[in-house]
């Protein structure tokens, strides 16, 4: 049997999607085969401290996402980065860090700082591979308004939208002309509706700008889009490929929030196969390669999009670093497509080695 390689799983981190990280993790960690992997816990507190965790117990609590979290014992320092990939190397190795050991890390890490660029941009440092997108890739997919200009500019659909730099550059009698009577107000760089509200008054107006403010700088306000919400997964590199299998989102309360995806287990129905006409499903999927390609993405991402009454498709996102919890999407789908969670965990793996 060929020498195990070490996977080093990064979960938790400092934005609002900690929680949602750590039970992905757990899922992803129970998953990996133990006769080809080890695995290395690496969790990010909400302050940014690094700790590691040898063993599935490291994560507690795991079947609540309002309670998740990691045990505390083992701190550890971020690796260190030197003038080249030689230096680098071989200060850590010689450090004996554990993280030094690690041949291919899985960030898991949802949401700013670990979705966003930002921890990928130290993996390159380090020199070492890592599963899906990179530093442009991640960049780019986290601000839906970069997003946005990327795919009109390539014809693609998308909801119309105004982008505010300030709470005080749009008025809701404005938004309502330009935009429709119903509206979202969104953080440009947010995952996981954290931070989104869907809003009919002016003072529903008012209290949303604050809240998304709050969440960042720049703040996005759209129309809403009467229409089905459809999933696609999409797995590779320069040649990637997008599940068989489409999925659909019902949402049971007034949008699909973070509270309906994670915590509310009478949320959202999600239908997999969604029943979409052959040649419509066949159109989400090759859209989905094509934005895929379009926003530099690598490894995996899911991609979403409406479909409204007349079969026209509208994009929604781009997630470089979806979900892997029981109920997310992406694994389901691909696992409705034939490739197995353990499986598309390998796969992933592969791509990162590339």
């Amino acid at each position: 049997m060929s020498e195990k390689r070490t996977i080093g799983l990064i979960c938790g981190g400092t934005s609002g999607e900690h929680e949602v990280s750590l039970v992905s993790a757990y899922n992803i960690q129970a998953a990996l085969d133990r006769d080809k992997y080890e695995v290395l816990l690496i969790g990010i507190d909400k302050s940014g401290a690094w700790f590691l965790g040898k063993t599935p117990e490291f994560l507690e609590n795991t079947d609540d996402v309002l309670l998740v979290t990691f045990k505390k014992n083992l701190p550890t320092s971020p690796p260190q980065t030197g003038s080249s990939r030689e230096e680098n190397m071989a200060t850590t190795e010689h450090s004996e860090n554990d993280l030094a050991k690690v041949d291919v890390f899985f960030p898991i890490t949802h949401g700013k700082l670990g979705e966003d660029g930002a921890l990928q941009g130290l993996l390159e440092l380090l020199g070492k591979p890592y599963v899906g997108a990179d530093v442009y890739g991640s960049a780019i997919c986290m601000d839906k308004d970069v997003t946005k200009r990327l795919l009109l500019q390539r014809g693609i659909p998308v909801a119309n939208y105004k982008l505010l730099r300030n709470p005080e550059e749009l008025s809701f009698a404005e938004a309502v002309q330009e935009l429709g009577y119903t509206l979202f107000v969104k953080p440009s760089r947010e995952g996981s509706s954290l931070g989104v509200s869907k809003v009919r008054t002016a003072e529903e107006y008012a209290e949303a700008l604050q809240k998304a403010f709050a969440a960042d700088r720049k703040v996005l306000v759209e129309e809403a889009i009467s229409g089905r919400e459809i999933e696609c997964s999409v797995l590779g590199n320069d040649s990637p490929e997008a599940a068989s299998v489409l999925g659909e989102i019902v949402p049971l309360r007034e949008f699909y929030s973070y509270e309906a995806k994670y915590v509310d287990d009478d949320g959202a129905d999600l239908i997999i196969p969604a029943e979409i006409d052959p040649d419509v499903s066949l159109q989400i999927r090759k859209a989905a390669v094509e934005v895929f390609l379009l926003t530099q993405c690598r490894g995996m991402a899911r991609v979403d999009f409406f479909l409204r009454d007349d079969n026209s498709i509208i994009l929604n996102e781009i997630n470089t670093l979806p979900g892997f919890t029981k109920i997310s999407m992406f694994p389901k789908l691909w696992d409705a497509s034939g490739l197995a969670y353990p499986e598309l965990l390998d796969k992933l793996i592969e791509l990162a080695l590339e």
